[in-house]
């Protein structure tokens, strides 16, 4: 991966972050985070990865952000100052929810040896 997709999915994972502290409406008790970006060579498409805690708030969260979609594609295009402002698709994040699953697993062994 480039320096600059790199960069480009450093800002957008920033700047999603604050906008959705600032003028995102999460169901209340909700913690929305962004654990990574992954945007296309080309630049055309970010695929940004969203992790909720509850866990069960994860799909009334996503139908949130997909509404949203327009305005937060907007706001990202005018703070990125690019030339092609990547398209945002917002996807579950899994990978963190298996190593919590696994954690908790080692966890238990851990206790159990002791």
């Amino acid at each position: 991966m480039s320096k600059r997709i790199q960069r480009v999915n450093q800002l957008v994972k920033e700047e999603l972050s604050k906008i959705f502290l600032k003028e995102v409406d999460f169901p209340k008790d909700t913690l929305v985070t962004v654990t990574r970006v992954d945007t296309s060579p080309d630049l055309k498409q970010s695929k940004i990865f969203i992790s909720c805690i509850p866990e069960t708030q994860i799909s009334k969260t996503l139908r949130i952000l997909n509404k949203n979609l327009s305005l937060l594609q907007r706001k990202i295009g005018e703070i990125l100052s690019m030339r092609i402002t990547p398209k945002i698709k917002f996807i579950e994040e899994k990978e963190t929810q298996e190593a919590a699953k696994i954690e908790a697993v080692l966890e238990k062994i851990k206790k159990g040896k002791d």
